[in-house]
């Protein structure tokens, strides 16, 4: 039986000023928390149902029962495996390569699609602005189904980041040039906003060349959902880089 104590703390976990204090992160799900134990992330507990549910030869697996599960899960149906992991090292980003920058995304099921999308995409580095929601929050970490593995995330100060930088910055707004036609470089920076703001107007003054998805329906609609939008443009990307 799990002590109340290791339950407490994982719960806390779920808060994230818990896990900017102890470094930690909770994961649960087979698949993802499988991910995680075959990646460089370092596991610091281990907790499943039943035996052979997930291997790893890195740390002992603690077996618990269903009931002690659901109390330590942030989820109504917990898929009988739960990972707590250690924060990685901070990543050092390189000039290198295309690049994904978000500008205040706050919603978590688009952060974690946008880093599957890195992750399909072969975009090795995401830099985030300090508030943009955090990557290890429980809902992302979902949301990227073992993605967060294979992309470097990085949370800075963005327009310092986009000063420092030598590669070119392209902004996404509903007025710039058709990114269909537009001849995207093989490098450079993508930015993408805020859910319901679009790019901060510090960050515009910064961005070398505005580009757009064309809109060819109704114009009652205002504009395409974050994650949905990024998987175009670097769609984009990938294809004109060819």
């Amino acid at each position: 039986m799990v002590g109340k104590s290791q339950i407490k703390f994982i719960k806390s976990l779920q808060q994230k000023k818990y896990r900017n204090q102890h470094r930690m992160f909770v994961v649960e799900g087979i698949k993802t928390v499988q991910e995680l134990l075959d990646s460089s992330f370092e596991p610091h507990k281990v907790y499943a149902i039943a035996e052979g549910t997930i291997t790893t030869d890195q740390i002992d697996i603690e077996l618990i029962s269903e009931p002690d599960l659901l109390r330590m899960s942030s989820l109504k149906n917990p898929n009988k495996v739960l990972g707590v992991f250690k924060f990685p090292e901070i990543k050092t980003i390189k000039d290198q390569g295309w690049i994904l920058a978000l500008d205040d995304v706050r919603d978590p099921g688009n952060l974690g699609t946008i880093i599957r999308l890195c992750d399909w995409f072969g975009i090795k580095q995401l830099v985030c602005s300090e508030n943009t929601v955090d990557c290890y929050n429980p809902k992302v970490l979902q949301a990227t189904m073992g993605s967060i593995t294979r992309v470097d995330i990085v949370y800075t100060d963005l327009i310092q980041f986009i000063k420092a930088s030598s590669l070119p910055v392209y902004g996404t707004f509903m007025d710039g040039a058709d990114v269909h036609t537009e001849k995207m470089p093989e490098k450079g920076i993508l930015v993408m906003g805020n859910e319901a703001n679009g790019i901060s107007k510090a960050i515009e003054n910064l961005v070398d060349q505005k580009i757009s998805i064309p809109q060819f329906g109704s114009r009652e609609t205002e504009s395409l959902n974050v994650a949905t939008a990024t998987a175009i443009f670097l769609n984009e990307i990938r294809r004109v880089g060819k």
